[in-house]
């Protein structure tokens, strides 16, 4: 039997019955004027606008979308408006439990509906991602003939994680985060509409600020609390969702944390602090914090990757390399599962021997150069391979390092203005002590030493 979660079917009943569906599903957007957010998808002549006016047949000819962006962004939203817009049915399948058979089941039956009912189908696939390359190549066929509309929703990159016959053959459109002024209004909206609550409570400020910060951006994250905080506040018989009320209601602590304030900055300054300071439970302390009052995980991933270089960098050459991986998985995988990648980072930039050597270098270096101590790029070093450099003398005398032993050849890099600078000065702290070692040999060796 084919899947039915999302089907014109299973929506109606949804509508006709309201209190039986959660308040996510209840509160979705039925047109493309209620959808919050996304407005540089929505505005008038943008490909999703052409997308639901022609019928389901995207700009160029595309036959299929691909929705891209972080969870609770309204991926499911547009692909069930569109259906609606375009009156077409509408099939959910997620990739993380459905394969092949449920994939071709869906197929078959759009082709009878198509030519039996005259009635064209929307599939809508959720987190495609998780499809293997042979899973998706079976897609191809019904969207090259047209015997569904897909319509496909991932949180990771496209270009990596889609096939590339797919891909040529999607319109793809890329979601953006919802802002907390986006997130608010969604949460206004279903305290008063009557498919929400229609004014059975009221959300104090500071009660609608602490779900700002536990939504994330995430408005179906936003709706479940609200309606977990709803439920417990009819329950006890209060007229209004108290912030303890949602404290309680979804098991999270207020934390004070304005992400657009000063406490956004001093507690990410105490961070990276803490872990320039080796202090690795302060860090987790302020990491926590963060996590808890809804931070964005890309900010603190980047926060992070400045810390590897700023104040570790040479001593432990793997730290970059562990907050870049950090940054790229946290960007795949969001939070709660986030939080354990940005400890795994926080733990070892802290546990890490600390330089500023890089840091200091190239501020030296910027200095210099914003000063004016520039000068000539030396003869030898400039480039020789177009018409008439050799009689300007461009490259003529440059000595080929890789053509003498060591590859280190004794000529002149700097300019003349600042050929005594050093810039790099390396601490003795963990393995910058090895490039120490092997930086005055260098600087011996440029030089003309043995």
């Amino acid at each position: 039997m084919e899947p039915d979660l999302f089907s014109a079917a299973a929506e109606e009943r949804r509508e006709r019955e309201p209190g039986s569906s959660p308040l996510a599903v209840r509160m979705r957007p039925r047109t493309l004027e209620e959808v919050v957010g996304q407005q540089h998808l929505l505005r008038t002549g943008s490909p999703l606008r052409r997308l639901v006016s022609e019928g389901g047949a995207g700009p160029a000819g595309a036959s299929s979308v691909i929705l891209w962006g972080p969870p609770g962004t309204g991926k499911t939203t547009l692909a069930y408006v569109v259906s609606k817009a375009t009156n077409k049915r509408f099939v959910e399948l997620s990739a993380i439990t459905a394969g092949v058979k449920e994939v071709r089941a869906v197929i078959e039956s759009a082709k009878r509906q198509a030519g039996g009912y005259d009635r064209e189908t929307v599939l809508f696939l959720d987190e495609i991602h998780r499809f293997s390359k042979a899973q998706q190549d079976s897609l191809l066929p019904a969207v090259e003939n047209r015997w569904v509309t897909l319509i496909a929703a991932t949180t990771e990159n496209p270009y990596f994680s889609v096939i590339s016959p797919l891909l040529s053959r999607s319109l793809l459109l890329t979601l953006e985060p919802l802002t907390d002024d986006d997130i608010r209004g969604v949460l206004r909206r279903a305290l008063t509409d009557e498919r929400g609550l229609d004014g059975a409570v009221t959300l104090p400020q500071d009660a609608e600020e602490h779900l700002l910060r536990i939504a994330g951006g995430d408005a179906r994250r936003a709706l479940t609390a609200l309606e977990a905080g709803a439920g417990s506040a009819l329950a006890k018989g209060e007229e209004a969702i108290t912030l303890a009320t949602v404290e309680e209601a979804v098991d999270r602590a207020a934390v004070a944390y304005d992400r657009d304030g000063d406490q956004h900055y001093d507690v990410a300054s105490a961070l990276i602090k803490s872990i320039r300071g080796s202090d690795v439970d302060a860090a987790l302390h302020y990491l926590a914090r963060m996590i808890v009052a809804g931070e964005d995980p890309r900010f603190i991933a980047r926060r992070l990757m400045i810390s590897a270089s700023e104040d570790i960098g040479l001593a432990d050459p793997t730290a970059l390399p562990t907050a870049v991986a950090a940054a790229q998985a946290v960007a795949m995988i969001g939070f709660p599962e986030a939080s354990l990648i940005l400890s795994h980072a926080t733990i070892a930039l802290a546990l890490a021997p600390k330089s500023n050597a890089a840091t200091t270098a190239i501020g030296a270096a910027l200095a210099d150069v914003r000063a004016g101590r520039a000068g000539p790029v030396p003869a030898h070093l400039r480039d020789g391979h177009y018409k008439g450099a050799a009689k300007l003398g461009h490259a003529q005398g440059y000595v080929y390092p890789h053509d003498v032993p060591g590859a280190i050849a004794a000529q002149q890099y700097l300019p003349d203005e600042i050929a005594d600078r050093r810039y790099y000065e390396p601490t003795r702290y963990g393995a910058e002590a090895r490039f120490a070692d092997v930086l005055d040999r260098v600087r011996s060796r440029l030089a003309g030493g043995g």
